[in-house]
């Protein structure tokens, strides 16, 4: 199993008519993804050549989702337009929305955010690579030659982060790797990844990354202490950024003592939680811990 794409996932790509939504739907293609269409508007009736084959452009969520039986959409559309269409997708029946965009105003993300909820379709994003399960499905922009499937599962706020971990551990592979984004609003949290791993009998372990900023790692924390069995590693970058700045993500500002690596790595040593210093010292903490997986269960 994986969580929240499959296999059997039907993929719609707003924006795949523009240059990053053509280029990535072509690498979405090559890794295995049924993507069944596209949507722009305006574009209705027109379609985009891969690897020889036509696939559709609707001009609407619901007509494409009404044609192709979808049920996921990721969103390339410049911040301007982002609100709009992440609202079409929440209201076309799709049940997951994948928002790649940087930059989108925080007010209209707190409003599709609202929308998404009301309506019960998840959100990944936005500003974040998306997700993959290897072998079956890459919704985003994560690399699907960096690692192939296995029994890890990985949630991390950063993309490159993602990618780093990917690679490091790419001996043991993934179930699911889920990138949320490091907006100061996001629609899936370290939380919603946690549980579903920990209801996935396809993951034995769980890589965890987040970052400076916020409380997420901090409430994280308290949820894996109630919640979650598996062995969890984790990794919280930005030990060394100075307090009051803004580093790379929106989110990833420290304010006093709050929401500092420090307070996030005891926090979550205090809930079980083995912490890496680095991403390679991360890395290899996970593999330990699935040696002793292994020895655990010949016993």
């Amino acid at each position: 199993m994986s969580i929240f794409i499959n296999a059997s996932s039907r993929v719609l790509v707003q924006g795949m008519t523009g240059k990053e939504g053509r280029k990535h739907t072509q690498r979405m293609i090559m890794s295995g993804t049924r993507v069944v269409g596209g949507v722009t508007p305006g574009k209705a009736g027109t379609s985009v050549l891969f690897e020889e084959d036509p696939v559709p452009v609707f001009g609407a969520m619901a007509d494409a989702v009404a044609a192709t039986s979808a049920d996921v959409s990721v969103v390339f559309v410049p911040p301007a337009h982002a609100k709009a269409a992440v609202l079409d997708a929440v209201g076309s029946g799709v049940g997951l929305v994948v928002v790649i965009t940087e930059g989108i105003p925080v007010r209209d993300s707190i409003e599709f955010l609202a929308a998404a909820r009301d309506a019960g379709v998840r959100v990944i994003g936005p500003n974040c690579p998306g997700l993959i399960s290897p072998g079956k499905s890459n919704v985003g922009i994560i690399p699907a030659h960096i690692s192939g499937p296995g029994r890890i599962g990985l949630v991390s706020k950063s993309g490159t982060l993602t990618y780093q971990m990917m690679y490091e551990l790419r001996d043991h592979g993934f179930s699911t790797a889920v990138g949320i984004g490091g907006d100061p609003v996001v629609g899936t949290m370290h939380i919603d990844v946690l549980q579903a791993f920990e209801d996935d009998p396809d993951t034995d372990l769980i890589v965890m990354i987040g970052e400076i900023g916020g409380d997420a790692e901090e409430r994280a924390a308290e949820y894996i202490a109630a919640n979650i069995a598996k062995p969890v590693i984790g990794y919280v970058a930005g030990f060394t950024a100075p307090p009051g700045k803004t580093m790379g993500h929106a989110g990833a500002i420290i304010t006093g003592s709050k929401g500092t690596a420090a307070a996030k790595k005891e926090a979550l040593e205090a809930a079980g939680v083995v912490v890496g210093e680095t991403p390679s010292l991360t890395a290899q903490l996970a593999r330990d811990a699935i040696a002793h997986l292994r020895v655990a269960s010949t016993r």
